[in-house]
C-alpha cells in the first residue's frame, strides 16, 4: 500500500506563497475597468503621465495583459481616463476650498473670496498631488463644450466651471463689469497655472512653502485686481 505524504500539500501551497500570485486571465471579483483604472492613477500620482503604462496596470490589478484590452484599446485610452480622474481630483481640492468660504459678508467679498478659493485650491492641488497636476494640466486638457462628467468633482463641476461660476459671481455681485467678462477664465487660469508651474518645475522650485504660500495669495490679489 502505498505511503501518503501528508506534507506535500503544505510544502506546495508554501512554494506557491512564495512566488506570488499569478496574474488572472479574466478578473472574477470586482469591476476590472476601475482596477485599472485605480492602478493607473496611482502610476501617475508618482511619475506623472509618461509613468502611466498598460502594462504596469495590469501587473498591479493582478490580471494578464489581455485582460485590459476589453477596458482599453491602448494606453492612450487608460490615459485619457486617468487624465479625467486627476482632473476631477483638481476640481475636488477646489471644493474643498470653496467649503471654506464664509457665509457672512456682502456678496461682493463672497464673490472674491470664491475666486480667490478656485484658485487657492488650484495651486494647493499642484504642490500636494504634482504628478496628477501634471497628468490633469500638461497634456491634452481641452475645454469642452459638452464637459466629461468624469472630470467633475463631488458637485459635478469641473475646475473650469468652478472658476467661470465664480466669475459670474463677481459679475452678478456688481464687482467685475459684464463687458469685462468674456475670456475672463483666461487670464485668470493661465496667471495661476503659470505661478503653479514656476513652483513645481520652474525656477521657484524649492522654494520654502511659507514663501510660496503668501506669493500665491499675492498673486490671487493681481488676479482679483487685474480681471
Amino acid at each position: 500500500m502505498p505511503v501518503t505524504n501528508r506534507n506535500a500539500p503544505a510544502a506546495s501551497t508554501a512554494k506557491t506563497a512564495t512566488a506570488g500570485p499569478a496574474p488572472r486571465a479574466t478578473y472574477r471579483h470586482g469591476d476590472l475597468r476601475r482596477a485599472l483604472l485605480d492602478a493607473g492613477v496611482e502610476l501617475a500620482r508618482q511619475g506623472g503621465p509618461d509613468a502611466v503604462v498598460l502594462r504596469e496596470a495590469t501587473r498591479r490589478a493582478g490580471v494578464a495583459p489581455n485582460a485590459a484590452y476589453r477596458h482599453f484599446a491602448n494606453r492612450d485610452d487608460l490615459l485619457a481616463a486617468v487624465r479625467a480622474a486627476a482632473v476631477a481630483a483638481a476640481a475636488h481640492f477646489m471644493e474643498a476650498e470653496l467649503a471654506q468660504v464664509p457665509t457672512t459678508g456682502t456678496r461682493t467679498e463672497q464673490a472674491h473670496a470664491k475666486v480667490r478659493a478656485v484658485g487657492a485650491g488650484y495651486m494647493r492641488f499642484a504642490h500636494a498631488e504634482t504628478g496628477l497636476f501634471r497628468t490633469a494640466f500638461g497634456g491634452r486638457f481641452t475645454v469642452q463644450t459638452h464637459p466629461d462628467p468624469a472630470m467633475g468633482g463631488a458637485t459635478g463641476l469641473n475646475p473650469f466651471q468652478h472658476l467661470s461660476a465664480a466669475l459670474d459671481d463677481l459679475v452678478t455681485a456688481g464687482a467685475l463689469p459684464p463687458e469685462r467678462r468674456p475670456g475672463a477664465e483666461y487670464l485668470a487660469w493661465s496667471t495661476v497655472h503659470g505661478m503653479a508651474l514656476l513652483s513645481i518645475d520652474g525656477p521657484l522650485r524649492g522654494t520654502p512653502q511659507p514663501l510660496l504660500d503668501g506669493l500665491g495669495q499675492r498673486l490671487l490679489d493681481m488676479v482679483e485686481r487685474g480681471i
